[in-house]
């Protein structure tokens, strides 16, 4: 058993209240990226949902995209009507108040604006990090779309 860590506690309380009931699986070792996490889960990489925050226009968004794919910038911003930029670390501290590598779809002190890869859509159990980076958590497509308001979108063009 794994001590609690703050920011987990708030995703899993943000989880619990959003009714959903997965546990958060703690790794020895830290699963910074999606092939970490798929090695460690023995799943394929795209059943990783990374979280990763951008900008767009200066604000922070949040896109949620599968493990498999690389977002483009460049064109997933032109389908948002603006310039979408990859956060720095302390963009994505003060949005999320959670770190680079363990960054999770809630748990943030205020609502991000979120998209979240309909790629994700192909698998019937994704993982998504739980606010640390040796923490992640099993949710669905779906789910993730209910409990972040998100938008379902590609990522790179198709």
């Amino acid at each position: 058993m794994h001590e609690s860590h703050p920011s987990v506690d708030r995703v899993l309380s943000e989880l619990r209240a959003g009714g959903v009931g997965g546990d958060v699986r703690w790794f020895d070792d830290a699963t910074p990226t999606a092939v970490h996490a798929a090695e460690a889960l023995g799943v394929d990489v795209g059943a990783i949902a990374n979280s990763l925050i951008f900008t767009l226009e200066g604000e922070p968004v949040l896109v949620l995209t599968s493990g498999a794919h690389r977002v483009d910038t460049g064109w997933l911003g032109e389908q948002l009507g603006g310039t979408l930029k990859r956060a720095d670390a302390a963009t994505v501290r003060a949005a999320t108040g959670q770190v680079i590598g363990g960054v999770a779809p809630v748990g943030h002190p205020a609502p991000v604006r979120t998209f979240v890869d309909t790629a994700l859509a192909a698998y019937p159990e994704v993982w998504a990090a739980a606010g640390h980076p040796h923490t992640v958590f099993p949710t669905t497509f779906h789910e993730l779309l209910r409990l972040t308001g998100g938008t379902a979108t590609a990522v790179e063009p198709g």
